[in-house]
């Protein structure tokens, strides 16, 4: 009786756990043309120099979520969205993200300059939606968050990069 108890929870085990790729999120995230839904159009602004790639993630905007493990939100069924591009070579960058219905969402944008995947506080730049003052640690969920409504909604973020001590924006 217990074998089949635990053969029974084979499948639901198997679709808890989620392969970690950087391509979680990309499938969901990625605007199309021509589509009416609510997406983020995002201006980013600021940048270093046209070299590496960037890296635009939306999350739910509450703490316990922003900046989570990717793969423990999808597989509890939480937004998480993710778009990965190339540095444009000439014109301001302006990504599309796609969220899932109107509402409020974190949004984090990455200038991954050595195209490595992972943020390097010394190198790489970040900014947030709502472009809130950074500190020694990551802005509240609430502060890096904007409104999207029922179709695509323009927000602008600013890129900021470590000078002197802190993370800011290379113009202030």
């Amino acid at each position: 009786m217990r074998l089949l108890a635990s053969l029974a929870l084979l499948p639901v085990l198997a679709q808890a756990s989620i392969p970690s790729t950087p391509d979680l999120g990309q499938a969901e995230g990625r605007c199309r043309t021509n589509e009416q839904g609510p997406a983020f159009l995002v201006d980013v602004v600021g940048l270093r120099d046209r070299q590496g790639k960037l890296k635009l993630e939306v999350y739910p905007a509450n703490d316990d979520d922003f900046l989570a493990d990717d793969n423990i939100l999808i597989s509890a069924g939480k937004t998480f969205r993710r778009i990965e591009v190339a540095v444009p070579a000439a014109a301001q960058p302006q990504l599309c993200v796609r969220v899932p219905q109107a509402g409020r969402y974190s949004v984090v944008l990455l200038h991954d300059r050595n195209s490595n995947r992972r943020f390097n506080w010394r190198n790489d730049g970040i900014g947030f939606a709502g472009n809130p003052r950074l500190g020694i640690s990551q802005p509240a969920a609430q502060e890096a968050s904007a409104v999207a409504g029922a179709g695509r909604t323009e927000i602008r973020i600013v890129v900021n990069y470590l000078r002197g001590l802190r993370m800011r924006p290379l113009e202030d």
